[in-house]
């Protein structure tokens, strides 16, 4: 299980990424989405560099809020019709690994 929780991380980390490289490359991204694509960024770092030292309760913690996150930047992402279809991609995307990862957890 163990295994299977490093590789869900490592793909969620990997989605985060994508989004934020699509975030730089984007010129008229929302604050709010671009705060929750960082925020997302910092979060997920915590939660590998404290993974190995963390309880499965605040393992769980954080996982959620990452979950949190990401479902605000998914709202914004779909209320605003101008992002490029990458941007959307990447941010659903994320979306869905963190929806994976939490399943995976529970």
């Amino acid at each position: 299980m163990q295994q299977q929780l490093k590789q869900r991380f490592d793909r969620v980390e990997r989605a985060i990424g994508a989004a934020s490289q699509a975030c730089s490359a984007e010129r008229n991204l929302p604050g709010e989405l671009r705060d929750c694509i960082h925020k997302l960024d910092r979060q997920a770092d915590k939660v590998i560099q404290g993974s190995a030292a963390l309880d499965a309760a605040a393992l769980t913690r954080m996982v959620e809020e990452l979950g949190v996150l990401g479902e605000r930047a998914r709202r914004v992402c779909v209320n605003v019709p101008t992002l490029t279809a990458q941007m959307k991609s990447a941010v659903l995307h994320v979306h869905e690994e963190l929806q994976e990862l939490k399943r995976d957890l529970h």
